[in-house]
Protein backbone atom coordinates (compact mmCIF):
# COMPACT_ATOMS: atom_id res chain seq x y z
CA UNK A 1 0.00 0.00 0.00
CA UNK A 2 1.25 3.55 -0.86
CA UNK A 3 0.71 5.99 1.85
CA UNK A 4 0.71 9.53 1.42
CA UNK A 5 1.65 11.45 4.39
CA UNK A 6 0.82 14.79 5.64
CA UNK A 7 3.45 16.88 6.44
CA UNK A 8 5.06 20.08 7.50
CA UNK A 9 7.55 22.22 5.78
CA UNK A 10 10.98 22.49 7.42
CA UNK A 11 12.97 25.95 6.88
CA UNK A 12 16.50 24.43 7.07
CA UNK A 13 16.49 22.13 4.16
CA UNK A 14 18.40 24.46 1.90
CA UNK A 15 21.34 21.68 -0.03
CA UNK A 16 24.78 23.21 0.23
CA UNK A 17 27.79 22.20 -1.79
CA UNK A 18 27.29 19.11 -1.59
CA UNK A 19 23.73 18.16 -0.50
CA UNK A 20 21.80 18.40 2.90
CA UNK A 21 24.28 18.34 6.03
CA UNK A 22 22.88 18.09 9.58
CA UNK A 23 22.95 16.40 12.71
CA UNK A 24 21.69 13.13 13.25
CA UNK A 25 19.68 14.02 15.77
CA UNK A 26 18.01 16.88 13.32
CA UNK A 27 17.56 13.97 10.37
CA UNK A 28 15.89 11.75 13.10
CA UNK A 29 13.09 14.23 13.75
CA UNK A 30 9.85 12.81 12.35
CA UNK A 31 9.29 13.92 8.83
CA UNK A 32 12.82 15.04 8.47
CA UNK A 33 14.81 12.38 6.25
CA UNK A 34 11.23 11.91 4.60
CA UNK A 35 10.75 15.87 3.41
CA UNK A 36 13.75 15.92 1.35
CA UNK A 37 13.87 13.13 -0.13
CA UNK A 38 10.27 13.61 -1.53
CA UNK A 39 11.47 17.40 -2.29
CA UNK A 40 14.13 15.41 -5.06
CA UNK A 41 11.89 13.14 -6.38
CA UNK A 42 8.77 15.97 -6.77
CA UNK A 43 12.14 18.35 -8.75
CA UNK A 44 12.65 15.91 -11.39
CA UNK A 45 10.92 14.78 -14.42
CA UNK A 46 10.86 11.57 -16.23
CA UNK A 47 12.07 9.32 -13.58
CA UNK A 48 8.94 6.87 -13.69
CA UNK A 49 9.88 3.30 -14.28
CA UNK A 50 13.86 4.64 -14.56
CA UNK A 51 16.66 2.91 -12.16
CA UNK A 52 17.60 4.90 -8.98
CA UNK A 53 21.45 4.22 -7.04
CA UNK A 54 20.98 4.40 -3.28
CA UNK A 55 24.08 3.72 -1.05
CA UNK A 56 26.34 5.69 1.53
CA UNK A 57 29.48 5.80 3.11
CA UNK A 58 27.82 3.54 6.40
CA UNK A 59 28.09 6.08 9.36
CA UNK A 60 25.44 6.24 11.82
CA UNK A 61 21.87 6.31 10.18
CA UNK A 62 22.88 5.41 7.59
CA UNK A 63 20.83 1.74 6.93
CA UNK A 64 17.70 3.43 8.39
CA UNK A 65 17.85 6.01 5.93
CA UNK A 66 18.27 4.04 2.55
CA UNK A 67 15.40 2.02 4.23
CA UNK A 68 13.44 5.14 4.19
CA UNK A 69 14.87 6.15 0.53
CA UNK A 70 13.70 2.42 -0.95
CA UNK A 71 10.40 2.28 0.22
CA UNK A 72 9.64 6.11 -1.26
CA UNK A 73 11.66 5.58 -4.68
CA UNK A 74 9.08 2.62 -4.56
CA UNK A 75 6.06 4.52 -3.92
CA UNK A 76 6.93 7.24 -6.57
CA UNK A 77 7.64 4.93 -9.22
CA UNK A 78 10.99 4.15 -9.54
CA UNK A 79 11.14 0.80 -11.59
CA UNK A 80 14.76 -0.10 -10.19
CA UNK A 81 16.69 0.58 -7.47
CA UNK A 82 20.69 -0.10 -6.78
CA UNK A 83 21.77 -0.21 -3.42
CA UNK A 84 24.77 -1.36 -2.31
CA UNK A 85 25.41 -4.54 -0.27
CA UNK A 86 25.22 -3.21 3.86
CA UNK A 87 24.21 -0.08 2.09
CA UNK A 88 28.02 0.89 1.35
CA UNK A 89 28.93 2.83 -1.90
CA UNK A 90 31.81 5.00 -1.47
CA UNK A 91 30.81 8.31 -3.61
CA UNK A 92 33.14 8.13 -6.80
CA UNK A 93 31.77 4.39 -7.10
CA UNK A 94 28.39 5.61 -6.70
CA UNK A 95 29.47 7.97 -9.10
CA UNK A 96 30.49 5.27 -11.52
CA UNK A 97 27.48 3.14 -10.76
CA UNK A 98 25.05 5.43 -11.59
CA UNK A 99 27.04 5.83 -15.81
CA UNK A 100 27.33 2.48 -16.02
CA UNK A 101 23.53 0.96 -15.61
CA UNK A 102 22.57 4.18 -16.88
CA UNK A 103 20.26 5.19 -13.77
CA UNK A 104 18.26 7.96 -13.69
CA UNK A 105 20.32 9.27 -10.47
CA UNK A 106 21.28 8.71 -7.08
CA UNK A 107 20.58 9.55 -3.74
CA UNK A 108 24.00 9.44 -1.59
CA UNK A 109 23.89 9.26 1.77
CA UNK A 110 26.99 10.85 3.40
CA UNK A 111 27.91 14.20 4.88
CA UNK A 112 31.95 13.28 3.82
CA UNK A 113 34.95 14.34 5.80
CA UNK A 114 32.79 15.06 8.61
CA UNK A 115 32.60 12.83 12.03
CA UNK A 116 29.65 10.05 12.39
CA UNK A 117 28.06 8.88 15.52
CA UNK A 118 24.91 9.88 16.88
CA UNK A 119 26.02 12.90 17.73
CA UNK A 120 27.65 14.30 14.96
CA UNK A 121 26.82 14.48 11.06
CA UNK A 122 24.67 12.71 8.66
CA UNK A 123 23.98 14.21 5.06
CA UNK A 124 21.97 13.54 1.81
CA UNK A 125 22.99 14.24 -1.95
CA UNK A 126 21.35 14.04 -4.85
CA UNK A 127 23.47 12.75 -8.21
CA UNK A 128 22.05 13.53 -11.30
CA UNK A 129 21.96 10.87 -14.46
CA UNK A 130 26.01 11.75 -15.29
CA UNK A 131 26.73 10.38 -12.23
CA UNK A 132 27.58 13.90 -10.55
CA UNK A 133 26.14 16.46 -7.99
CA UNK A 134 22.77 18.24 -8.90
CA UNK A 135 23.88 21.41 -10.91
CA UNK A 136 22.46 24.32 -8.90
CA UNK A 137 19.04 24.66 -10.89
CA UNK A 138 18.30 21.14 -9.33
CA UNK A 139 19.40 22.17 -6.48
CA UNK A 140 17.49 25.33 -6.24
CA UNK A 141 14.47 23.42 -7.03
CA UNK A 142 14.91 21.27 -4.13
CA UNK A 143 15.17 23.67 -2.14
CA UNK A 144 11.97 25.37 -3.01
CA UNK A 145 10.02 22.67 -2.85
CA UNK A 146 11.17 21.88 0.68
CA UNK A 147 9.76 24.80 1.70
CA UNK A 148 6.66 24.37 0.46
CA UNK A 149 5.97 20.75 0.43
CA UNK A 150 2.80 19.32 2.76
CA UNK A 151 3.02 15.71 2.17
CA UNK A 152 5.35 12.26 1.06
CA UNK A 153 4.63 9.50 -0.46
CA UNK A 154 6.45 6.24 1.27
CA UNK A 155 5.57 2.24 0.99
CA UNK A 156 3.73 0.30 3.72
CA UNK A 157 6.06 -2.51 3.56
CA UNK A 158 9.14 -4.09 5.19
CA UNK A 159 12.22 -3.58 5.24
CA UNK A 160 14.34 -5.18 2.64
CA UNK A 161 17.62 -7.28 3.31
CA UNK A 162 20.35 -5.41 1.90
CA UNK A 163 23.05 -7.74 2.99
CA UNK A 164 22.75 -10.07 0.63
CA UNK A 165 23.28 -9.73 -2.87
CA UNK A 166 20.47 -10.49 -5.09
CA UNK A 167 17.31 -9.09 -6.23
CA UNK A 168 13.93 -8.86 -4.23
CA UNK A 169 10.93 -6.32 -5.04
CA UNK A 170 9.43 -4.17 -2.97
CA UNK A 171 5.92 -3.57 -4.29
CA UNK A 172 6.12 -3.32 -7.91
CA UNK A 173 10.10 -1.52 -7.48
CA UNK A 174 13.30 -4.31 -8.13
CA UNK A 175 15.23 -3.75 -5.52
CA UNK A 176 18.98 -5.13 -6.72
CA UNK A 177 21.57 -5.50 -4.11
CA UNK A 178 24.94 -5.53 -5.47
CA UNK A 179 28.78 -5.42 -4.57
CA UNK A 180 29.85 -2.03 -3.91
CA UNK A 181 34.21 -3.05 -5.08
CA UNK A 182 34.02 -5.36 -7.59
CA UNK A 183 32.32 -2.72 -10.67
CA UNK A 184 34.86 -0.11 -9.06
CA UNK A 185 38.05 -2.26 -8.97
CA UNK A 186 37.57 -3.25 -12.51
CA UNK A 187 37.15 0.59 -13.95
CA UNK A 188 40.47 1.49 -11.81
CA UNK A 189 42.36 -1.98 -13.76
CA UNK A 190 41.64 -0.20 -16.90
CA UNK A 191 43.03 3.14 -16.41
CA UNK A 192 46.03 1.78 -14.53
CA UNK A 193 49.39 0.33 -15.23
CA UNK A 194 48.52 -3.21 -12.39
CA UNK A 195 51.34 -5.52 -13.88
CA UNK A 196 53.82 -2.41 -12.93
CA UNK A 197 52.81 -1.60 -9.68
CA UNK A 198 52.33 -5.37 -8.53
CA UNK A 199 55.90 -5.68 -9.51
CA UNK A 200 57.36 -2.26 -7.76
CA UNK A 201 55.57 -3.69 -4.76
CA UNK A 202 57.02 -7.01 -5.42
CA UNK A 203 60.15 -5.58 -5.79
CA UNK A 204 60.05 -4.39 -1.84
CA UNK A 205 58.06 -0.74 -1.99
CA UNK A 206 56.34 -0.33 0.77
CA UNK A 207 53.05 1.45 1.19
CA UNK A 208 50.67 2.27 4.04
CA UNK A 209 46.95 3.44 3.24
CA UNK A 210 44.57 4.87 6.42
CA UNK A 211 41.08 3.85 5.86
CA UNK A 212 40.25 5.90 8.59
CA UNK A 213 37.48 3.57 9.31
CA UNK A 214 35.31 5.02 6.62
CA UNK A 215 33.81 3.66 3.31
CA UNK A 216 37.39 2.73 1.80
CA UNK A 217 38.28 -0.03 3.72
CA UNK A 218 36.89 -3.04 1.74
CA UNK A 219 37.93 -1.16 -1.44
CA UNK A 220 41.18 -0.23 -0.40
CA UNK A 221 41.57 -3.54 0.66
CA UNK A 222 40.46 -5.47 -2.36
CA UNK A 223 42.65 -3.36 -4.88
CA UNK A 224 46.28 -2.35 -2.91
CA UNK A 225 45.84 -5.71 -0.81
CA UNK A 226 44.50 -8.70 -3.05
CA UNK A 227 44.91 -7.25 -6.70
CA UNK A 228 48.05 -5.10 -6.36
CA UNK A 229 49.88 -8.00 -3.83
CA UNK A 230 50.57 -5.63 -0.77
CA UNK A 231 51.17 -7.22 2.43
CA UNK A 232 48.15 -7.76 4.76
CA UNK A 233 47.92 -4.97 7.46
CA UNK A 234 49.05 -2.14 4.61
CA UNK A 235 45.31 -1.08 4.84
CA UNK A 236 45.15 0.88 8.05
CA UNK A 237 41.76 1.31 10.17
CA UNK A 238 39.87 -0.77 7.21
CA UNK A 239 36.93 -1.59 8.67
CA UNK A 240 33.69 0.61 8.07
CA UNK A 241 32.69 1.43 11.17
CA UNK A 242 29.39 3.88 12.32
CA UNK A 243 31.34 6.39 14.27
CA UNK A 244 34.49 6.17 12.12
CA UNK A 245 36.42 4.65 15.32
CA UNK A 246 35.28 8.07 16.78
CA UNK A 247 37.82 9.82 14.59
CA UNK A 248 36.88 12.51 12.39
CA UNK A 249 37.48 11.22 9.08
CA UNK A 250 39.44 13.86 7.06
CA UNK A 251 42.34 12.94 5.55
CA UNK A 252 44.49 16.11 6.51
CA UNK A 253 47.52 16.23 8.57
CA UNK A 254 45.72 16.78 11.97
CA UNK A 255 43.27 13.59 11.95
CA UNK A 256 45.82 11.59 10.09
CA UNK A 257 48.41 12.17 12.64
CA UNK A 258 48.90 8.29 13.14
CA UNK A 259 49.53 8.24 9.12
CA UNK A 260 51.70 11.37 8.96
CA UNK A 261 54.12 10.31 12.66
CA UNK A 262 54.43 6.74 10.40
CA UNK A 263 55.95 8.43 7.20
CA UNK A 264 58.17 10.85 9.08
CA UNK A 265 59.58 8.10 11.23
CA UNK A 266 62.90 6.40 10.15
CA UNK A 267 61.53 3.14 9.34
CA UNK A 268 58.58 4.80 7.27
CA UNK A 269 57.34 3.60 3.81
CA UNK A 270 57.46 4.56 1.18
CA UNK A 271 54.22 5.90 0.54
CA UNK A 272 51.42 6.61 2.27
CA UNK A 273 47.59 7.83 1.75
CA UNK A 274 44.35 8.33 3.29
CA UNK A 275 40.81 8.83 2.22
CA UNK A 276 37.80 10.69 3.74
CA UNK A 277 34.45 9.39 5.06
CA UNK A 278 32.86 8.78 1.19
CA UNK A 279 36.43 7.90 -0.43
CA UNK A 280 36.55 11.08 -2.21
CA UNK A 281 39.68 13.15 -0.71
CA UNK A 282 42.80 12.05 -0.32
CA UNK A 283 46.05 12.77 1.42
CA UNK A 284 49.53 11.75 0.14
CA UNK A 285 52.43 11.39 2.13
CA UNK A 286 55.67 10.51 0.79
CA UNK A 287 58.78 9.51 3.21
CA UNK A 288 59.69 12.65 5.07
CA UNK A 289 57.48 14.66 2.79
CA UNK A 290 53.85 16.13 2.65
CA UNK A 291 51.93 16.82 -0.61
CA UNK A 292 49.89 19.78 -0.53
CA UNK A 293 46.58 18.99 -2.59
CA UNK A 294 47.13 21.53 -4.60
CA UNK A 295 50.56 20.12 -5.38
CA UNK A 296 49.49 17.06 -5.76
CA UNK A 297 46.98 18.47 -8.36
CA UNK A 298 49.96 19.16 -10.75
CA UNK A 299 52.36 16.42 -10.29
CA UNK A 300 49.21 14.32 -11.35
CA UNK A 301 48.57 16.58 -14.73
CA UNK A 302 52.32 16.53 -15.18
CA UNK A 303 52.68 12.81 -15.41
CA UNK A 304 49.37 11.55 -16.25
CA UNK A 305 50.20 10.63 -19.49
CA UNK A 306 52.15 7.80 -17.78
CA UNK A 307 48.98 5.76 -16.85
CA UNK A 308 47.76 3.52 -19.84
CA UNK A 309 44.21 5.30 -19.12
CA UNK A 310 45.75 8.86 -19.93
CA UNK A 311 48.66 8.17 -22.34
CA UNK A 312 47.04 10.00 -25.09
CA UNK A 313 46.91 12.92 -23.26
CA UNK A 314 45.17 15.94 -21.34
CA UNK A 315 42.48 17.58 -23.10
CA UNK A 316 42.22 20.08 -20.21
CA UNK A 317 42.96 20.82 -16.70
CA UNK A 318 40.51 22.38 -14.01
CA UNK A 319 41.02 23.67 -10.47
CA UNK A 320 38.75 25.08 -7.83
CA UNK A 321 39.88 29.23 -7.30
CA UNK A 322 41.12 28.60 -4.20
CA UNK A 323 43.53 25.97 -4.93
CA UNK A 324 46.94 26.88 -5.59
CA UNK A 325 47.72 27.97 -9.04
CA UNK A 326 50.45 25.37 -9.80
CA UNK A 327 48.44 23.18 -11.65
CA UNK A 328 48.40 26.54 -14.02
CA UNK A 329 51.95 26.13 -15.09
CA UNK A 330 51.59 22.65 -16.09
CA UNK A 331 48.45 23.30 -18.49
CA UNK A 332 50.56 26.27 -19.96
CA UNK A 333 53.45 23.67 -20.55
CA UNK A 334 51.38 20.88 -22.00
CA UNK A 335 49.61 23.19 -24.10
CA UNK A 336 45.92 22.76 -22.90
CA UNK A 337 43.56 24.69 -21.25
CA UNK A 338 43.03 25.77 -17.50
CA UNK A 339 39.62 26.40 -16.16
CA UNK A 340 39.39 28.47 -12.67
CA UNK A 341 36.04 27.36 -10.96
CA UNK A 342 34.08 27.86 -7.95
CA UNK A 343 34.33 25.32 -5.05
CA UNK A 344 32.08 22.28 -5.74
CA UNK A 345 32.25 19.49 -8.20
CA UNK A 346 29.52 20.37 -10.16
CA UNK A 347 31.03 22.64 -12.22
CA UNK A 348 33.83 20.61 -13.14
CA UNK A 349 31.20 17.86 -14.17
CA UNK A 350 29.70 20.57 -17.20
CA UNK A 351 33.90 21.10 -18.13
CA UNK A 352 33.92 16.93 -18.44
CA UNK A 353 30.82 16.42 -20.11
CA UNK A 354 31.55 18.82 -22.74
CA UNK A 355 35.29 16.73 -23.38
CA UNK A 356 37.10 20.56 -22.47
CA UNK A 357 38.90 18.64 -19.11
CA UNK A 358 40.60 15.71 -18.04
CA UNK A 359 41.64 16.04 -14.46
CA UNK A 360 40.61 18.42 -11.86
CA UNK A 361 41.22 19.28 -8.84
CA UNK A 362 40.36 20.90 -5.38
CA UNK A 363 42.52 21.95 -2.34
CA UNK A 364 40.62 20.03 0.01
CA UNK A 365 42.22 17.23 -0.78
CA UNK A 366 40.07 16.47 -3.86
CA UNK A 367 41.11 15.33 -7.28
CA UNK A 368 39.56 13.30 -9.96
CA UNK A 369 39.65 13.00 -13.81
CA UNK A 370 35.97 12.18 -16.67
CA UNK A 371 36.40 8.61 -15.17
CA UNK A 372 33.59 9.76 -13.08
CA UNK A 373 31.87 13.13 -12.14
CA UNK A 374 33.32 12.84 -8.58
CA UNK A 375 36.19 13.49 -6.79
CA UNK A 376 38.13 10.13 -6.08
CA UNK A 377 40.52 9.37 -3.54
CA UNK A 378 41.61 6.07 -4.29
CA UNK A 379 42.35 6.61 -7.91
CA UNK A 380 44.52 9.65 -6.76
CA UNK A 381 46.64 7.41 -4.79
CA UNK A 382 46.68 4.60 -7.75
CA UNK A 383 47.95 7.43 -10.18
CA UNK A 384 50.18 7.75 -7.73
CA UNK A 385 51.15 4.34 -7.58
CA UNK A 386 51.02 4.10 -11.40
CA UNK A 387 54.01 6.81 -11.68
CA UNK A 388 56.62 5.86 -9.13
CA UNK A 389 56.56 2.22 -10.67
CA UNK A 390 57.31 4.06 -14.17
CA UNK A 391 59.97 6.96 -13.07
CA UNK A 392 60.96 4.63 -10.50
CA UNK A 393 62.23 7.76 -7.93
CA UNK A 394 60.60 8.85 -4.94
CA UNK A 395 58.10 11.23 -4.37
CA UNK A 396 60.30 13.70 -2.68
CA UNK A 397 62.66 13.52 -5.85
CA UNK A 398 59.45 13.44 -7.75
CA UNK A 399 58.56 16.73 -6.01
CA UNK A 400 62.42 18.04 -6.01
CA UNK A 401 62.49 17.30 -10.18
CA UNK A 402 58.52 19.46 -10.10
CA UNK A 403 59.66 22.29 -8.22
CA UNK A 404 62.85 22.75 -10.14
CA UNK A 405 60.68 22.84 -13.54
CA UNK A 406 57.94 24.70 -12.27
CA UNK A 407 58.61 26.55 -9.37
CA UNK A 408 57.15 26.24 -5.96
CA UNK A 409 53.78 27.32 -4.56
CA UNK A 410 53.99 27.94 -1.14
CA UNK A 411 50.32 27.42 0.59
CA UNK A 412 48.39 26.91 3.31
CA UNK A 413 44.82 26.71 4.22
CA UNK A 414 43.84 28.28 7.91
CA UNK A 415 40.06 27.25 8.91
CA UNK A 416 38.18 28.70 11.61
CA UNK A 417 35.35 26.11 12.59
CA UNK A 418 31.96 26.44 14.05
CA UNK A 419 31.75 30.50 13.81
CA UNK A 420 28.65 31.94 14.54
CA UNK A 421 27.07 32.49 10.91
CA UNK A 422 25.88 36.21 11.65
CA UNK A 423 29.46 36.93 12.67
CA UNK A 424 30.81 35.51 9.75
CA UNK A 425 28.57 36.99 7.72
CA UNK A 426 29.78 40.28 9.34
CA UNK A 427 33.38 39.69 8.00
CA UNK A 428 32.22 39.05 4.69
CA UNK A 429 30.21 41.51 4.11
CA UNK A 430 32.91 43.82 5.91
CA UNK A 431 35.36 42.55 3.15
CA UNK A 432 33.32 43.09 0.52
CA UNK A 433 32.84 46.11 1.69
CA UNK A 434 36.24 47.85 1.55
CA UNK A 435 37.22 45.67 -2.20
CA UNK A 436 38.08 49.07 -3.76
CA UNK A 437 40.08 51.04 -1.32
CA UNK A 438 42.23 48.06 -0.91
CA UNK A 439 44.16 47.74 -4.01
CA UNK A 440 47.33 50.32 -3.63
CA UNK A 441 47.67 49.61 0.13
CA UNK A 442 50.17 48.05 1.82
CA UNK A 443 50.22 45.40 4.82
CA UNK A 444 52.39 42.97 5.90
CA UNK A 445 52.03 40.88 2.80
CA UNK A 446 52.90 43.58 0.92
CA UNK A 447 51.46 45.73 -1.46
CA UNK A 448 47.90 45.25 -2.75
CA UNK A 449 47.61 44.69 -6.59
CA UNK A 450 43.75 43.93 -7.14
CA UNK A 451 41.01 42.69 -4.78
CA UNK A 452 38.04 41.43 -5.75
CA UNK A 453 34.97 38.82 -5.47
CA UNK A 454 35.37 35.90 -7.32
CA UNK A 455 32.55 35.49 -9.94
CA UNK A 456 32.40 32.37 -12.70
CA UNK A 457 30.58 32.27 -16.39
CA UNK A 458 30.60 28.78 -17.06
CA UNK A 459 31.61 28.26 -20.54
CA UNK A 460 29.65 24.86 -21.23
CA UNK A 461 25.88 26.74 -20.68
CA UNK A 462 26.85 30.16 -20.05
CA UNK A 463 25.99 30.33 -16.12
CA UNK A 464 26.68 32.91 -13.74
CA UNK A 465 27.98 32.25 -10.20
CA UNK A 466 28.86 35.18 -8.25
CA UNK A 467 30.49 35.98 -4.59
CA UNK A 468 32.32 32.81 -4.70
CA UNK A 469 35.18 33.91 -2.58
CA UNK A 470 37.28 37.34 -1.50
CA UNK A 471 40.49 37.54 -3.28
CA UNK A 472 43.39 40.13 -2.04
CA UNK A 473 46.07 40.00 -4.77
CA UNK A 474 49.75 41.36 -4.38
CA UNK A 475 52.14 42.96 -6.41
CA UNK A 476 54.81 39.56 -5.88
CA UNK A 477 51.91 37.47 -7.11
CA UNK A 478 50.87 36.30 -3.58
CA UNK A 479 47.36 36.13 -2.96
CA UNK A 480 45.00 35.51 0.12
CA UNK A 481 41.43 33.90 -0.31
CA UNK A 482 38.48 34.44 2.20
CA UNK A 483 35.44 31.75 1.93
CA UNK A 484 32.60 30.87 4.06
CA UNK A 485 33.01 27.10 3.61
CA UNK A 486 29.37 24.95 2.29
CA UNK A 487 29.78 21.39 4.19
CA UNK A 488 30.02 21.63 7.78
CA UNK A 489 26.81 21.32 9.85
CA UNK A 490 27.09 23.55 12.88
CA UNK A 491 27.62 27.76 12.66
CA UNK A 492 30.06 28.82 9.88
CA UNK A 493 34.01 27.80 9.04
CA UNK A 494 35.82 30.62 7.37
CA UNK A 495 38.19 29.33 5.00
CA UNK A 496 41.51 31.67 4.86
CA UNK A 497 43.73 30.40 1.65
CA UNK A 498 47.12 31.74 1.70
CA UNK A 499 49.94 31.28 -1.37
CA UNK A 500 53.18 32.39 -2.77
CA UNK A 501 55.12 31.41 -5.51
CA UNK A 502 58.58 31.21 -6.15
CA UNK A 503 59.94 30.76 -9.24
CA UNK A 504 62.39 27.66 -10.11
CA UNK A 505 65.52 30.16 -9.28
CA UNK A 506 64.06 31.14 -5.94
CA UNK A 507 64.63 29.08 -2.66
CA UNK A 508 62.68 26.00 -3.00
CA UNK A 509 63.25 24.70 0.41
CA UNK A 510 61.54 26.85 3.10
CA UNK A 511 59.28 26.07 5.89
CA UNK A 512 55.81 26.38 4.42
CA UNK A 513 55.14 28.32 7.71
CA UNK A 514 58.02 30.62 7.71
CA UNK A 515 57.49 31.36 3.94
CA UNK A 516 53.81 32.39 4.32
CA UNK A 517 54.61 34.04 7.71
CA UNK A 518 54.13 37.94 5.91
CA UNK A 519 50.78 36.94 4.68
CA UNK A 520 49.27 34.90 7.61
CA UNK A 521 49.98 38.12 9.28
CA UNK A 522 48.51 40.36 6.39
CA UNK A 523 45.05 38.36 6.63
CA UNK A 524 44.40 39.34 10.17
CA UNK A 525 45.15 42.56 9.01
CA UNK A 526 42.83 42.82 5.99
CA UNK A 527 40.21 40.98 7.23
CA UNK A 528 40.40 41.49 11.35
CA UNK A 529 39.82 37.53 11.57
CA UNK A 530 40.25 37.71 15.69
CA UNK A 531 37.78 40.73 16.05
CA UNK A 532 35.07 39.05 14.43
CA UNK A 533 35.54 35.66 15.15
CA UNK A 534 36.60 35.83 18.70
CA UNK A 535 39.52 33.31 17.31
CA UNK A 536 43.29 34.07 17.79
CA UNK A 537 44.05 31.01 16.27
CA UNK A 538 42.68 28.82 13.23
CA UNK A 539 40.84 25.33 14.34
CA UNK A 540 42.43 23.51 11.70
CA UNK A 541 45.84 23.96 9.20
CA UNK A 542 46.25 22.24 6.54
Amino acid sequence: MILTVPTTAFTDQKPGTSGLRKKVRVFQQPHYAENFIQSVFDSLEGYRGQTLVVGGDGRFLNREVIQIALKMAAANGFGRVLVGRGGILSTPAASHLIRSSGAFGGLVLSASHNPGGPDEDFGIKYNIGNGGPAPEKVTDAINARTLAIDSYKILDAADVDIDTIGETMMGDMAVEVVDPVALYADLMETLFDFAAIRAMIAGGFTLAFDSMSAVTGPYATEIFERRLGAPAGTVMNGTPLPDFGHHHPDPNLVHAKQLYDRMMAADAPDFGAASDGDGDRNLIIGRHIYVTPSDSLAVLAANAHLAPGYAAGLKGIARSMPTSGAADRVAEKLGVPLYETPTGWKFFGNLLDAGMATICGEESAGTGSDHVREKDGIWAVLLWLNILAVRKESVAAIMADHWATYGRNYYARHDYEAIAKDKADALMAALRGKLDSLPGTTNSGGTVKSADDFAYTDPTDQSVSRNQGVRILFEDGSRVVFRLSGTGTEGATLRVYIERYVGPDGDLTLETADALSPLIAAAQEVADIAGFSGMDRPSVIT
